[in-house]
């Protein structure tokens, strides 16, 4: 498999992720009115849910392709995937809805947790900075264009084909690495799958200074995102008035990441990821803050054209972190890989969900939880990178980083 057909097919797994949540946004409203949903802040659980079985099985795949290999644990993910999308076509209540997200999430969590192994075994370094920046640039394509295609997938029947265009996707990627993606785990990393190997490898990630706190920096940092991904139905329908141009105003600032990502990947390999991510981290601090005086000082509600300009200036930046924070806090540990992408990701996930849904649930039909959330986020996310670098931003540690 050359290099661009392989990170092609990691985007979309990775993508698979993103598929479930952004397509979800447009049918938001028709899911909670056919299923008898009467508050609107609840209709957040849908991505809530997913979400929450999303974080917690990563615990499980990355010490389990340590021992298996990355190929069957991807295959059983995908499946599982598959086979929960389709069965919400049958789903008599929210309850159930609910209960089938939690359960696609488990599946889909093999996509995030093995999929960055898979890179993490054949790149390292800056190298690894700029292949994941590719892959993020993929896979910031489907928040593009997933809320349109959702949309669309509804002009054809309701909200449940939203849930078979899912299982088609996910089956055709299937096959696709099945055909095309050799086993990459090499043999002299294969773990015992022991209670006893397991929590060693979890020790050794835990214990990691600059691991932890650049994960516990993304978490924060990720955190926001959920957030605008919980309320951003609310706030660009409710307050701005979009309507159906909601899913114009949500893809032109995923296209603003996924050329973040592109420029950063052209860009890492020559000034590093400590300095390009640092940079953005100061960068999107000092966005937000512009962003919440704004908020908190306009008569009514900032104009819609500030917002959005605002708002994709801060994604912008963020397409920057992401990346190189995941990188950053991966590079020690390629020894453990996939329990290290367990354990980062779980955090990650877990932690920012939670964050995300504190931020979602405080909508009061203003924006001011959101980038008040934003603001506080990324001091919170500066203050762990100050500890991982022992005070010390912008220095490269060796050419590789």
């Amino acid at each position: 498999m050359g290099k661009i057909e392989f990170i092609a097919l990691m985007a979309l797994l990775m993508a698979l992720n993103a598929l479930a949540i952004d397509i979800m946004l447009p049918g938001l409203q028709e899911i909670g009115a056919s299923l008898g949903v009467e508050n609107e802040n609840h209709r957040q659980y849908v991505i809530s849910a997913y979400l929450i079985g999303f974080a917690f099985a990563q615990l499980l795949y990355g010490p389990v392709s340590d021992r298996f290999g990355r190929r069957a644990p991807m295959f059983f993910g995908l499946a599982v995937y598959i086979v929960s999308s389709l069965a919400v076509v049958f789903v008599p209540s929210f309850a159930g809805l609910l209960a089938l997200r939690f359960v696609q999430g488990i599946g889909s969590a093999a996509m995030r947790v093995i999929t960055i192994s898979i890179v993490r075994d054949i790149f390292g370094g800056r190298a690894m900075a700029e292949v994941m920046s590719l892959i993020m640039m993929v896979f910031m394509v489907v928040p593009v264009l997933a809320p349109g295609t959702g949309q669309i997938v509804m002009l054809f029947g309701d909200w449940h084909l939203i849930f078979v265009f899912m299982a088609v996707m996910a089956a055709v990627i299937w096959a696709w690495m099945y055909v095309r993606l050799p086993e990459t785990l090499h043999p002299d990393d294969v773990r015992p799958f022991t209670v006893r190997s397991v929590l060693e490898g979890f020790r050794i990630v835990l214990t990691d200074r600059v691991a932890l706190c650049y994960t516990l920096a993304s978490t924060f940092i990720f955190g926001a995102l959920f957030g605008f991904i919980n309320s951003a139905q609310q706030i660009y329908v409710g307050i701005y008035g979009l309507g159906v141009w909601f899913p114009v105003a949500f893809a032109g600032v995923a296209a603003f990441m996924a050329l973040s990502s592109f420029v950063n990947a052209k860009l890492v390999g020559r000034y590093g990821m400590r300095r390009l991510s640092h940079g953005a981290l100061v960068g999107f601090l000092a966005v937000n803050a512009l962003w919440l005086l704004l908020t908190l000082f306009w008569p009514g509600h900032v104009p819609f054209p500030i917002f959005i300009v605002l708002f994709a200036l801060s994604m912008f930046q963020f397409g920057w972190i992401g990346s190189n924070f995941n990188s950053l806090a991966m590079e020690p540990l390629g020894h453990v890989a996939g329990t290290a992408s367990s354990v980062l990701g779980f955090m990650g996930t877990a932690g920012g969900t939670i964050i995300g849904a504190i931020i979602g649930q405080s909508f009061n039909g203003t924006a001011l939880p959101l980038v008040m959330g934003f603001f506080v986020l990324s001091i919170i996310g500066l203050i762990f990178v100050l500890i991982a670098e022992r005070g010390k931003l912008f220095q490269p540690h060796n050419k590789a980083v």
